[in-house]
């Protein structure tokens, strides 16, 4: 599928925002404000690579993350309930008008929760740092694999692995008994249960779209007694998309997602150029425009729409 974006109606280009006195807090990705019995999460254009925020901007991408995200909520809202209640786009919150521009499209009005702080990570091939830890002692964080994998070979069943959820450093994975001892066994075996459930529903449709998630994370908080499915759900951020119809065990594979930004720094990496660390080298242009094409596609792959910028 040819992408362009000559045609789109283009989001301004958003690193960052600052809307008048809200508390707030900055992740990597997304500035979240206080509206007192809500939150207003707002998906920015800046993206990370290795736990480190990169200075270069991709434009559209915020856009895209929430366009995707929307679509994913309302499609399996039959699996579990969400905190999304509205994609900001002609009205913004009250008080905030004049920030228009900068949140029309790409923030979300969401239900205030207590975050559960796991990251709920499943994964149904080996790629990865899950490949290297396969390759490193036969398991996948503490999870024993048949012997003979081959590199972003399928699972014979989906697997949960957690890890430690940090808007600032580097997750680390944990154990299943060490996120029980953390929130609770309870918590835990059913987030488990409810990440595989939604993770196996996104890839199956997905497939049908052409499209394979090898893996994936979910983030979870506790509302009115239920848990319910946060943040963002799906998208090039936060999972793994390979074209289906390129796809062989054995190999990297070709990617509608970040790692086409990991790749080109991993290069840099191992040139000696980059260690990791803060502060991160700036992207090529070509690096830029190649990364929101693959998310367009992305997108348009799976929800089978033409991406239309602030209008999607």
């Amino acid at each position: 599928m040819a992408v362009g974006i000559a045609s789109v109606r283009m989001c301004p280009v958003v690193v960052q925002t600052s809307l008048s006195n809200l508390p707030s807090r900055r992740g990597k990705v997304r500035d979240i404000y206080d509206l007192g019995d809500k939150l207003l999460l707002v998906a920015c254009d800046r993206i990370s690579a290795f736990d480190v925020v990169i200075p270069s901007a991709i434009p559209e991408k915020g856009c895209l993350l929430t366009a995707l995200s929307e679509f994913w909520f309302h499609k399996f809202a039959h699996i579990t309930p969400h905190h999304l209640i509205e994609v900001v786009r002609d009205r913004p919150p009250e008080g905030l008008e004049e920030y228009a521009d900068q949140l029309s499209g790409r923030s979300m009005v969401c239900r205030k929760c207590d975050v559960v702080p796991i990251e709920c990570v499943v994964r149904g091939y080996i790629t990865g740092s899950g490949w290297k830890d396969y390759q490193r002692t036969g398991a996948v964080c503490g999870i024993e694999l048949p012997a003979g994998l081959g590199q972003c070979e399928k699972l014979a069943e989906p697997i949960f692995t957690p890890a430690t959820k940090a808007d600032e450093g580097h997750d680390e994975n944990i154990s299943f008994e060490q996120a029980c001892a953390a929130v609770g066994r309870d918590t835990m075996t059913r987030l488990r249960e409810k990440s595989i459930e939604y993770y196996q529903a996104g890839a199956d449709y997905a497939r049908e779209r052409g499209v394979i998630i090898a893996d994936t994370k979910f983030e979870w908080g506790w509302f009115d007694g239920q848990l319910i499915l946060i943040d963002e759900v799906l998208t090039p951020d936060s999972s793994r998309f390979w074209p289906a119809d390129d796809y062989e065990a054995g190999r990297d594979q070709d990617s509608f997602d970040k790692q086409y930004v990991r790749n080109y720094l991993q290069g840099l990496v191992d040139a000696g150029q980059w260690d990791k660390t803060p502060p991160a080298p700036e992207l090529p242009p070509d690096v830029v425009r190649n990364t929101t094409r693959k998310y367009i596609e992305a997108y348009e792959r799976l929800t089978g729409r033409t991406y239309a910028g602030l209008q999607s």
